[in-house]
């Protein structure tokens, strides 16, 4: 068996080396993908800051605004419903 090579009895032989360098060369691209996510994150998190901060309505605002329409427009809805159903149900008894 030669310097670095793993051998079992079936005859199949791995030659240690490359591997070491294959999961150090994976870790490195690891690293650099993380550093890139972070880089990435930190800049749309900045222009998310940015564009939130220039909206005329903050956008919590809008989200109560919008759930103020959604509740009235619901019971809006539910009271038509009801109306129709106890005018249906006076004219059929």
């Amino acid at each position: 068996m030669r310097n670095g090579q793993i051998s079992s009895s079936s005859g199949f032989q791995l030659n240690a080396t490359p591997m070491i360098v294959g999961v150090a060369l994976i870790g490195v691209g690891g690293l650099i993908g993380l550093a890139g996510l972070i880089v990435g994150g930190t800049a749309m998190v900045s222009a998310t800051r940015q564009w939130v901060s220039a909206q005329e309505v903050p956008p919590a605002e809008v989200v109560r605004q919008k759930l103020g329409q959604t509740k009235a427009a619901t019971a809006a809805g539910a009271n038509a419903w009801k109306q129709h159903n106890d005018a249906h149900h006076h004219a059929h008894a």
